[in-house]
């Protein structure tokens, strides 16, 4: 009996509560095996043949390319990746890294870190990002994006004119829609420094997390199944 070969999500994780969250079960649910690839320790070679990429965030930048080599490695797979038409996703630093290796910039920018809704382009309110309408989103960033060439804004904010773009195959969300509000203690924590250098109050953001958090993870999971099936012919 022929087996049937099985479908790849490589996942780039840069901190280990930064993963996938409310997606991972239906990325699953959609047929690929998720296996994560965090970065600085595994090879990322199997990222470049996977059926499907997705590089999540962290408390790194593009900044920071001479720092910590790994993400210019990052930055030339994503490239290869756009340029061979296989689909990928980025969120937050991945997505920073995706503009950077298409030829676009990452410069500091209004530091958005809390729950808020994004604007849509009608492009994005055309396509998977619909389902975020009138949703507020969980922001975590300090850097802007200019988008690369010949890509589509899909999201803004006042803040912040990208926070979402399409470049081919590619995606590009500066939030982050796949965040589990069950586990934003992880985040509080694992980010401690970084809120009370900005004047963030853990409190506050851990009560908007639980009146907010279900709404968006909704969302996001719609998100992510339209964009899945699009995929698939």
């Amino acid at each position: 009996m022929t087996e049937t070969p099985v479908s790849t999500c490589a996942v780039i994780r840069h901190v280990a509560f930064e993963d996938l969250g409310v997606w991972e079960a239906e990325i699953a649910a959609h047929g690929y095996e998720v296996t994560y690839l965090d970065a600085g320790v595994d090879d990322l070679a199997q990222a470049a043949r996977a059926e499907v990429l997705v590089v999540l965030g962290g408390p790194i930048g593009v900044a920071d390319l001479e720092t910590y080599p790994v993400l210019a490695q990052e930055a030339a797979l994503l490239r290869a990746r756009v340029e061979a038409g296989l689909p990928t996703i980025g969120v937050c630093l991945g997505a920073q890294l995706l503009a950077h290796a298409l030829g676009g910039s990452v410069a500091p920018g209004t530091p958005e870190i809390g729950w808020g809704e994004v604007d849509l382009s009608p492009e994005g309110d055309d396509g998977p990002l619909r389902h975020l309408e009138g949703v507020p989103v969980l922001h975590w960033h300090g850097d802007a994006i200019t988008p690369p060439p010949g890509a589509t804004v899909l999201a803004s904010t006042a803040a912040t004119p990208c926070q979402a773009f399409s470049c081919g195959p590619a995606l590009g969300l500066q939030f982050h829609p796949e965040v589990d509000g069950e586990r934003i203690e992880q985040w509080l924590m694992g980010h401690s420094v970084e809120l009370a250098a900005r004047g963030v109050s853990v409190p506050a953001l851990r009560e908007r997390t639980a009146r907010l958090a279900d709404d968006s993870a909704v969302a996001g999971v719609l998100l992510i199944r339209e964009w899945l099936r699009a995929l698939r012919p």
